[in-house]
């Protein structure tokens, strides 16, 4: 079985919004360290929007790579040997969205919503993958770790 899915939120818009605006903004400074300025900030909100505009996990032979993009500069992947379990699971507004610790424990790549599936791997450790196919995510990392004799 393999998997390969996209989630896309339009969450980036608002931060492409707000790159625009400084970009807008910096125009209209008169002094110029500070268009610079303002326009290295629009220049980094407008990277951090084509970074965080979609999820895709995907198989990816013996992992599973779990990147954000278009633009994949936040990317990571998970051996399927290594899992010990799946659940599927629900966030919750403290669990967030983007790359971070979760205030449950371990960590939350989240793009948008709130259905997740949670991976246990390595020693108890934990991954919290927010996903609009968490049933079909859940079960195809079922199959990998049972195929992996998990």
């Amino acid at each position: 079985m393999q998997y390969h899915h996209t989630q896309t939120a339009p969450l980036y818009l608002l931060v492409l919004s707000l790159s625009v605006v400084l970009f807008a903004v910096a125009w209209f400074i008169p002094e110029v360290v500070m268009q610079i300025v303002v326009s290295v900030g629009g220049t980094l909100m407008f990277l951090i929007a084509l970074s965080f505009r979609e999820l895709t996990v995907s198989d990816e032979g013996s992992e599973l790579l779990i990147c954000f993009g278009p633009l994949p500069v936040f990317r990571r992947r998970l051996q399927f040997a290594e899992i010990e379990k799946v659940e599927q699971a629900k966030s919750t507004i403290m669990d967030g969205w983007g790359i971070h610790m979760s205030p449950s424990g371990g960590w939350v790549w989240n793009l948008w919503g709130f259905d997740c599936v949670d991976v246990w791997y390595r020693e108890g450790r934990k991954i919290r993958i927010g996903s609009d196919d968490a049933v079909g995510l859940a079960q195809f990392l079922n199959e990998k770790a049972s195929q992996n004799g998990n």
